[in-house]
């Protein structure tokens, strides 16, 4: 007699490959237990193919499983979940239970809390932090219960924010989660740390102002971020990192470099960019386009704005129209394009192919636009209008892996050229998305095969593809250890079909192309951003907009100033001439952030030569002029990262 159904074990994946069998029933704790006692006590949370999810959360069969303990890396992710709640439990102490909770998520850097009916300021942030530290002090026990939604809506009745909430969850269950921790209570989803004096350090940073879930036509609410540490030791060292992340804001070092603009007259998220700027701009596009030329990529343009026709057969429509800016134009219905990969579809569409003439590769830095919410935009980092250097293959079936892994070799080789170490990660399937369970699984596959044979190290991104296809999405750390969302592979299935794209194969008969969209940067904008940042403004000399700078000592030696100037008239280079002294003029030239300064006065007038000084106020005399053109040729060339002629 077989084995009833529901008696049958189900099997979970471990980080090794591993398989673990155990009971259909079984949860993340039970996982650990039977791994091993020692783990199950120790676990705080697990990892759902690649979802953070309480410890109580039920497995499934197949599922990708990690146990998560004090000693993960998401340790801390959980454990700043809880701070937000000892956060809301605290400011309701404060100023009463008329304060009405909205959302309280942790965040990459620590966590947030929306509140309605709070008035509040950072001048109360000394006596909120007193009453977090006591509820830390006391150690209250966080108990995880579950209840039916009618029981949820008895205790949320004065909670509006939490019964909009409620309403989205009862959709998808009969039981919803709540968390408590002595007098207070929150719906929640979980995970949390076992008591509040498992919470280490607590620091509130500020306050901002937010859209109850992000729609403008909804409330304002009142948003406190903080953050949260095991030890004072770690606080202190990031509040380090924010002094220094101030001191290189691309805002403040734009305005100071003259790089760019975001003028009201203009309108928000619309970046102007100055000539400093666009001198940078065009060297990124230099480099990339040396790249798609070594790869093979034909470049085309497409418009700005297309009939919305388009949006509809590619499926934008239907998935990101509240993200698009959509107008009339008499009878037709027109949308700025936040995407560039219909327009390559349409070119491709208006040929007939051979199996002989894949791939076929089209490239473009195309503008795009998207209608962000205007309180979440942010100098260059969140914009309407920003440029992506696209690139979009249509290949055979059969060259997905060698594609797949082409591409991945010139975004490493971009990452290395700015020496950014980098993370990679597998986004799959979101909810809104196109095309059948089968091509996304397919495309998963094939994208997770890449991955596995040349053995990258890859995060599971559940539900984080693009809503066409599965993507490979690296993101990038900056000089102080931030990380940025940055270049991106993403195969596509659904967009030849939607476009009815085909070619000849060797049979004569006609076949479905495989669409790759890719980006080396991701963006211009935020990676330009990025950059700004990372290099704090001090660029490598292929990037800076000025990359030497002449200083006559004296009006006597402006005749030959300007001859030396003529002498590098391969780069951008300027002479100051202004009435000042030596000692201002190299001030300047370091506060400008130039790389190289040539000093000229009366002994190099009479030898021929220079004295030369970096921007690290490092200098050398006597320096012969071809010496110096033939290092910064080569100091150029090769895209070095920091001006290096004094360290030879």
């Amino acid at each position: 007699m077989s084995e009833p159904e529901s008696q049958r074990g189900i099997a979970v994946v471990l980080p090794d490959g591993s398989e673990l069998e155990v009971a259909p029933d079984a949860t993340v704790a039970d996982c650990a237990y039977e791994i091993g006692p020692g783990l199950g006590r120790d676990t705080v949370a697990g990892k759902l193919d690649g979802e953070l999810v309480a410890k109580e959360q039920p497995v499934y069969d197949g599922a990708r499983l990690e146990i998560v303990t004090n000693q993960s890396d998401e340790y801390l992710e959980v454990m700043r979940h809880s701070a937000a709640h000892c956060l809301a439990q605290a400011v309701e102490r404060q100023f009463g239970e008329d304060v009405k909770l909205a959302i309280g998520p942790p965040t990459e850097e620590g966590f947030y809390y929306d509140f309605d009916d709070l008035d509040v300021d950072e001048s109360d942030f000394e006596a909120l932090e007193r009453e977090i530290a006591e509820i830390i002090a006391a150690d209250y026990e966080i108990e995880r219960e579950e209840l039916s939604v009618a029981e949820a809506e008895e205790r949320l009745a004065d909670e509006p924010y939490k019964l909009e909430l409620l309403e989205e969850l009862a959709e998808e269950g009969e039981q919803v989660t709540f968390y408590s921790q002595g007098e207070w209570e929150d719906l929640c989803a979980g995970p949390h740390v076992a008591s509040t004096g498992e919470i280490g350090v607590v620091k509130l940073l500020e306050i901002a102002g937010a859209y109850w879930r992000g729609d403008e036509e909804n409330p304002m609410q009142t948003r406190i971020y903080g953050t949260a540490f095991e030890d004072d030791g770690d606080l202190e060292a990031f509040l380090t990192r924010m002094e220094e992340a101030e001191e290189r804001d691309h805002r403040k070092i734009g305005t100071e470099m003259d790089l760019f603009s975001i003028q009201d007259v203009t309108g928000p998220g619309l970046p102007l960019y100055h000539p400093p700027g666009k001198t940078i701009l065009r060297e990124l596009e230099r480099f990339v386009e040396e790249l798609n030329e070594e790869a093979g990529y034909d470049y085309v343009e497409t418009p700005h704005v297309f009939k919305t026709d388009l949006w509809h057969r590619s499926g934008h429509y239907e998935n990101y129209a509240d993200d698009m800016f959509i107008f009339d134009v008499g009878d037709d219905e027109f949308g700025l394009k936040p995407m560039n990969c219909p327009g390559h579809a349409a070119i491709f569409q208006d040929h007939s192919w051979s199996y002989r003439d894949l791939p076929i590769r089209y490239a473009e830095n195309g503008k795009v636009y998207r209608k962000e919410q205007r309180g979440e935009l942010s100098g260059l980092s969140r914009v309407w209008a920003f440029t992506i250097d696209d690139g979009h293959l249509f290949i055979k079936p059969d060259g997905i892996e060698r594609e797949v892994e082409a591409i991945i070799d010139v975004i490493v080789e971009v990452l290395e050229t700015f020496d950014l170490e980098y993370e990679m990660a597998l986004a799959t399937r979101p909810e809104k998305s196109v095309g059948s369970d089968e091509i996304w699984e397919r495309a998963e596959e094939q994208l997770e095969a890449v991955l596995e044979k040349r053995n990258y190290d890859y995060d599971l991104e559940k539900g984080d593809g693009a809503f066409y296809g599965p993507k490979i999405d690296f993101a990038f750390k900056d000089a102080i250890g931030r990380s940025w969302d940055g270049p991106t592979v993403q195969l596509d299935f659904n967009m030849p079909e939607r476009f009815d794209l085909s070619y000849v194969g060797e049979d004569n008969e006609e076949h479905r192309p495989v669409m790759i969209h890719r980006a080396l940067y991701g963006s211009y904008e935020r990676f330009f951003m990025m950059l700004i940042e990372h290099f704090e403004g001090k660029f490598p000399l292929w990037l800076a907009p000025e990359q030497v700078r002449v200083l006559p000592i004296s009006d006597d030696n402006l005749g030959y100033a300007h001859r030396v100037k003529n002498e590098f008239d391969a780069f951008r280079i300027e002479v100051d001439d202004r009435d000042a002294t030596l000692e201002r003029k190299i001030r300047a030239a370091h506060d400008d952030r130039v790389p190289y300064q040539i000093i000229v006065g009366d002994n190099e007038e009479e030898a021929g030569n220079i004295s030369v000084r970096d921007r690290f106020e490092e200098q050398e005399y006597d320096v012969e002029i071809d010496e110096f053109r033939s290092h910064l040729e080569a100091e150029r060339d090769e895209k070095r990262p920091e001006p290096d002629f004094l360290s030879d």
